[in-house]
């Protein structure tokens, strides 16, 4: 059988003067396996990706975190309090979300937006804070 393909097996490929030649990789991008389902990796992926629901607070939580806030800004007319914040951060894509740990120095409380504005510029909706942690004065 190999008898039969001997006088082509050593041949070079042809050259045209109207082709140019192929790169290496993109002769082999020829073979590559073909993707019928285009996005299908990612919708699967997309559904399995877990998200967290939002916590409904209880009524004492509620109370403590109103206390923290109420204390929150009576710290703010003196300084700028470094604070620790567990808020709620929605899912762009999907229902739920994830809960999210901040440190940082508040820099005001936005009465017209309801959100803490910290010193780096980041906003948190204060409907999104799960716990406030100040410190001890």
């Amino acid at each position: 059988m190999l008898e039969q393909y001997n006088e082509i097996m050593y041949d070079h490929r042809p050259h045209y003067a109207d082709f140019p030649e192929m790169s290496a990789s993109d002769r082999a991008a020829q073979f590559s396996p073909f993707a019928a389902l285009v996005g299908y990796d990612d919708a699967v992926d997309e559904t399995a990706r877990l998200t967290d629901s939002r916590i409904d607070l209880t009524d004492d939580e509620q109370a403590a975190l109103n206390t923290n806030l109420n204390r929150l800004l009576g710290l703010l007319e003196d300084y700028l309090p470094t604070v620790t914040v567990t808020y709620f951060i929605p899912d762009e894509r999907k229902s739920g979300g994830r809960y999210v740990n901040k440190t940082g120095e508040v820099r005001i409380y936005d009465s017209c937006e309801n959100a803490l504005v910290f010193t780096d510029g980041e906003r948190i909706a204060v409907s999104d804070i799960y716990s406030l942690t100040l410190p001890e004065s």
